[in-house]
């Protein structure tokens, strides 16, 4: 993801990811796919999608797949911290999802073992949860927070999708309170049924997440659109960019809208967003 080229309204313009592709790791072919299959992120999972007998086989297919750098930046979700050792050093190596994070104390832990690895914790319980800002705050190298929905809907007990809003917004409020981007929306499971993701997509984009991960390719432009700011966001976020360009106090738009430096700082958001397409 390159960053200095000049995009839409003379902004620095830098590629926001929307779309986070997961690829079973002992699924190499697929893993290719999803390579080209214009995500933003893969992530090469080495937990939930594979099977327990192959664990091994796909740890080392995903080491193999990263000895090389590739033009999309390459995620893995990892099975256990002793995964970490293998993959730590590869030049293709991104980032790591960490899955089943409780404490900060996991952070650090591992942390130690990649050492300048960009990691983004999944908070998959309620104890996770209760302590969501002192893992987004547990280290510099923490880029991300996201919710590991499956697993906390378990947890939970949670039995339909209104059970979950609270656990979603205290992740938002987390990440933002630690300085992080907006976290990323789970995956919807139903392949099927992109009606239900394109609405689910704008349930989260309502409450503070920026993006989605997939499990299958056809979900992504889907994901893109819904989160992609509309034509009459763009020029709402120009009129504020324009009016606060002179001065960075707080004014009032000719409409009457107040504005303040957080309200600029969200149109500026809005702007590098639409750049994607500029």
């Amino acid at each position: 993801m390159s960053a200095g080229v000049t995009g839409i309204d003379g902004l620095a313009r830098t590629r926001t990811p929307l779309t986070w592709l997961y690829a079973p790791g002992d699924r190499p072919a697929v893993v290719a796919k999803a390579l080209a299959s214009g995500a933003d992120v893969v992530i090469v999972d080495l937990e939930d999608a594979v099977a327990p007998h192959r664990k091994a086989y796909a740890l080392d297919a995903t080491a193999d797949l990263l000895a090389d750098v590739h033009p999309v930046p390459v995620h893995v979700r990892v099975h256990s911290p002793r995964d970490i050792p293998t993959l730590a050093l590869l030049p293709g190596l991104c980032g790591l999802r960490v899955p089943k994070v409780t404490h900060a104390t996991d952070i650090h832990r591992i942390a130690a073992l990649a050492p300048g690895l960009p990691l983004y914790p999944l908070l998959e319980s309620a104890l996770a949860l209760e302590h969501a800002f002192a893992i987004a705050t547990a280290h510099p190298a923490v880029r991300g927070l996201a919710l590991g929905e499956a697993d906390l809907r378990a947890d939970l007990g949670v039995r339909d999708d209104a059970g979950l809003d609270w656990p979603r917004g205290r992740v938002v409020v987390a990440a933002r309170a630690a300085a992080l981007p907006p976290p990323v929306q789970s995956v919807h499971t139903d392949i099927g049924d992109l009606d239900a993701l394109a609405a689910g997509c704008a349930r989260g984009r309502a409450m503070g997440f920026l993006g989605r991960a997939a499990i299958h390719p056809r979900q992504l432009p889907v994901i893109e659109r819904a989160y992609l700011p509309t034509a009459d966001e763009v020029d709402a976020a120009r009129e504020v960019v324009a009016a606060a360009a002179a001065d960075r106090s707080a004014l009032a738009l000719p409409d009457g809208r107040f504005v303040d430096a957080a309200v600029v700082e969200g149109a500026q958001r809005v702007l590098a967003l639409a750049s994607r397409t500029a």
